[in-house]
């Protein structure tokens, strides 16, 4: 088994890349280096969850460390918990991608995700030790310790401090995923009228045509309830995107300058800074320099984010794709927090989201291009490095260039912002020439 910790934990296909056996040595490995005695667990719902759960179980359990089951809960409820109670935590979920692929996200003791050192010990292990002495099965995966649950639903709640968020209205779509049984409920307790869609999770609808990667039911669903705006979640709901009245998308740029302004203005944005990643839209970078608000960059993944803010004692940071974090509030993203966190300054501001957004930003056309990656590693990047050099001297200021490999994916990814659309998507195309040019020339 190849598979290897990526931007956001190990994920592949379920049974075909990813297999029990392999996750039980996972487990094995990582319970030498959590440094933990207990380990909360939880599952997205999706159809191949139990196995791997079972398979996580056995490997912590024959390390002598005991588990906590939450059943099918969100990521940052499993964060929580291990933050609340000093322990650490894992996840089986593969957050956005469809029900065929499932994966593995361990959190460290207090609910935080893994840095590169311990990721990389872990990984070690993995390719030394062979686990040979296993028991058969794992335990009973009935959840325990389920009132824990309880406790993240009340620290959303009380994270607007008592306001209330009467006389907004909301549809939201939970991506037939670990949401499902609590957004709605959360929402409505702060006064919000919610209508709540793709909430049925089966095991093999999550993220089908619906969520954060697909929201164009949503986006029908506002207009027709004339509702001030629509939270699209993923499948683990550590993420979150907004949908505005006309049906707009207002997506992590746009909400963490949101954010930020107000956090700003309210004295608890530390050090006017905020973290974010190199996808972050150059309008977000012009903004935040109008506005006297430090930006402090990131390779991709929330988990470097994380490790950022931590660092610094910074208090706000995310990603374009829906991750923000506030850290005073939560280890890690939490979709349904970032909801509430924007209702409220919608509430406060008495404004309309897409107001809000075109206040705090003006986005640069940005074009998104991926080529499929040959088996073993290549040197794409370096090969394109003239024509990036090229290209980027051709955009001057009014522009720029991010070429990328995945993180979760065996692809290239080539970004490109400019002041026009036109200009964006004929220079992505021509790196998207270029790269497929060389893979031909190696066949």
């Amino acid at each position: 088994m190849t598979l290897k910790f990526g931007t956001d934990g190990v994920r592949g296909r379920a049974f075909v890349d990813l297999k029990p056996e392999w996750v039980t040595r996972l487990a094995c490995s990582a319970a030498q280096v959590l440094q933990s005695d207990t380990v909360v667990i939880g599952t997205d719902g999706r159809e191949s969850g139990p196995a791997f759960v079972e398979a996580l179980q056995k490997g912590f359990h024959s390390q002598g460390l005991s588990v906590w089951f939450m059943g099918t809960v969100p990521t940052p409820a499993i964060a929580h918990i291990a933050a609340t109670n000093g322990i650490a935590g894992a996840m089986v979920s593969a957050s956005h991608n469809l029900s065929i692929d499932n994966g593995i996200k361990l959190l460290s003791v207090g609910g935080k995700k893994l840095n590169d050192g311990d990721q990389k010990q872990i990984e070690n292990i993995l390719q030394s030790e062979d686990f040979h002495s296993l028991p058969i099965s794992g335990s009973d995966l009935e959840p325990t310790h389920a009132h824990l649950i309880q406790d993240w639903v009340s620290s959303l709640l009380g994270s607007i401090n008592g306001r209330t968020l009467e006389g907004t209205s909301v549809v939201i779509d939970c991506a037939n995923g670990a949401v499902s049984s609590y957004a709605a409920d959360a929402l409505r307790s702060l006064g919000v009228s919610v209508q709540s869609i793709h909430d049925s999770p089966d095991g093999s609808n999550i993220n089908k045509g619906c969520g954060s990667t697909n929201t164009k039911s949503l986006q029908l669903a506002v207009k027709e309830c004339d509702a001030d705006l629509g939270l699209a979640f993923d499948g683990d709901a550590d993420r979150v995107l907004a949908i505005g009245r006309s049906g707009r998308i207002i997506d992590g740029d746009y909400m963490i300058a949101i954010c930020a302004e107000d956090m700003k203005e309210r004295k608890c944005l530390n050090e006017d800074t905020t973290v974010v990643t190199v996808m972050t839209n150059m309008g977000f970078h012009l903004a935040m320099q109008a506005k006297g608000i430090r930006v402090h960059q990131t390779p991709v993944g929330d988990r470097q984010v994380l490790a950022a803010l931590e660092e610094n004692n910074w208090s706000l940071g995310g990603e374009q794709s829906g991750h923000v974090i506030f850290s005073d509030l939560a280890t890690t993203g939490d979709g349904l927090l970032t909801g509430i966190q924007l209702l409220d300054i919608i509430k406060r501001s008495g404004g309309d989201l897409e107001e809000l957004a075109d206040s705090a930003m003006v986005r640069y056309p940005q074009v998104l291009k991926q080529v499929d990656l040959p088996s073993g590693r290549v040197a794409i990047e370096g090969s394109l490095l003239g024509e990036i050099k090229k290209v980027e001297r051709e955009l001057g200021e009014d522009g720029r260039v991010l070429v990328r490999r995945s993180g979760t994916e065996p692809v290239l990814r080539i970004m490109v912002e400019s002041v026009t659309f036109e200009k964006a998507e004929t220079t992505a195309n021509r790196l998207v020439f270029a790269a497929e040019a060389y893979f031909a020339a190696l066949q």
